[in-house]
């Protein structure tokens, strides 16, 4: 028997596979297929104080192995989720990470405000999503510090920040979230991209830009896993184009302690339990009683 929990940031999860949030919705899409509760947890759409629209449409442009996304954040908000989605997720005895998200750190206090009152287990700051304008304040340290820092003060769930790759260093955006009092790193966000219908003449995107997700971008989340993993304290939830077990012990030996999957599902509902099984499979073969082991086991 493979013992396949884990500790992140103080909460057991069963085993190191998270949905990622944006992907699943909030647990009923995916309910035909399994339980949210099978997983180690499930992070559910962001949400923010108040709900949200979202950008206009098309928010949707396929690519070669992946996806680009223009979706805004839409959400009912955080209210909404606590009074309807909730109730039904607790009794599935899923552990359940809030992700939440806004325009100002007031906006981003409001809503930690908001969603610390309830009975979620984690809470994700989403510093990093590439659609919500142009400003982006996880590319920039003392922001990313004086929002995590400014959050930290109001909630008392473990505190988990969503970095960007659309930077040129971060290992700089790593160490400011972890100065400014975050529990746990996730990381990658999507990578800002672009396609053009050539017959219009015009951007596919109702946003023009998009975020890339995918297995075009597994190998961009590894390096920079890897690279956090050498300057912080933190455990980290690595993400960016997870499809299968293999994917999954690759990102944990760069440095992850959980993997959350999120693209892979849209073509394969099941593939947050298949990488799950994966791993699983993986250390048996290779006789680690403990799935934790491989985090941090790249021989470099």
């Amino acid at each position: 028997m493979i013992d396949m929990s884990i500790n992140l940031a103080g909460v057991t999860l069963k085993n190191p596979v998270i949905t990622a949030s944006g992907t699943c919705g909030y647990g009923k899409e995916y309910s035909p297929y399994y339980m949210p509760n099978e997983l180690g947890a499930i992070a559910v759409k962001t949400l923010t104080a108040e709900p949200r629209l979202g950008n206009p449409p098309p928010r949707i442009a396929e690519t070669p192995s992946g996806v680009l996304n223009a979706i805004g954040l839409q959400n009912p908000g955080v209210e909404y989720f606590i009074k309807n989605e909730l109730p039904r997720l607790k009794k599935l005895k899923a552990v359940i990470i809030a992700n939440i998200a806004g325009k100002t750190v007031e906006d981003y206090c409001k809503a930690a405000e908001m969603i610390n009152a309830a009975d979620v287990d984690m809470i994700e700051l989403n510093i990093s999503c590439p659609n919500v304008g142009k400003k982006l304040i996880g590319a920039v340290p003392e922001e990313t510090e004086e929002v995590t820092k400014a959050v930290k003060k109001i909630v008392t769930k473990p505190l988990i920040v969503k970095l960007t790759p659309n930077v040129t260093d971060i290992t700089e955006i790593a160490r400011a979230a972890e100065s400014g009092g975050a529990d746990c790193l996730s990381l990658i966000n999507t990578i800002m991209g672009m396609r053009i219908d050539i017959n219009k003449r015009r951007p596919i995107l109702g946003n023009i830009t998009g975020g890339l997700s995918g297995p075009a971008i597994f190998p961009v989340a590894v390096r920079m896993v890897y690279q956090v993993k050498q300057v912080i304290n933190l455990p980290i939830i690595g993400m960016g184009g997870i499809s299968n077990g293999d994917d999954a012990v690759e990102m944990m030996l760069a440095g992850a302690d959980a993997v959350a999957v999120g693209t892979a599902a849209f073509s394969n509902p099941y593939a947050p339990l298949d990488v799950r099984d994966g791993l699983e499979k993986y250390c048996v073969k290779n006789k680690i009683a403990k799935v934790s082991e491989l985090t941090g086991g790249l021989n470099v």
